[in-house]
């Protein structure tokens, strides 16, 4: 797992590419977003997601972002196979889940 800061130009390229991208809408104060960093930071290393990059989102900078996805809340994973949404999740923090949820990009 590649983990990153978002970048229009990131996300854009990766799409273009086809490659499974994911966006991580993050607040600093948010303890569920600290729960779910922490889980994606233990999949740095899992070989079945090698291909697969995390952009983290600034939450409370991206406005005009969130408002363009339809993100009601911080804490919300957004996974893509190129330009395809794949998957869409708000809170989850349980590290199993998530894996499946960026899974589906593959």
């Amino acid at each position: 797992l590649n983990i990153a800061p978002y970048s229009a130009e990131a996300l854009k390229g990766a799409q273009a590419a086809g490659k499974p991208v994911a966006l991580h809408f993050h607040a600093t104060w948010c303890g569920t977003c600290r729960a779910q960093e922490r889980a994606f930071q233990g999949m740095k290393d899992a070989p079945e997601l090698k291909d697969v990059t995390l952009l983290v989102v600034d939450y409370d900078a991206e406005k005009p972002l969130r408002k363009t996805l339809n993100v009601r809340s911080q804490s919300t994973v957004i996974v893509y196979k190129g330009d395809k949404q794949t998957a869409m999740v708000a809170g989850e923090t349980e590290p199993a889940a998530l894996q499946r949820v960026l899974k589906s990009a593959l």
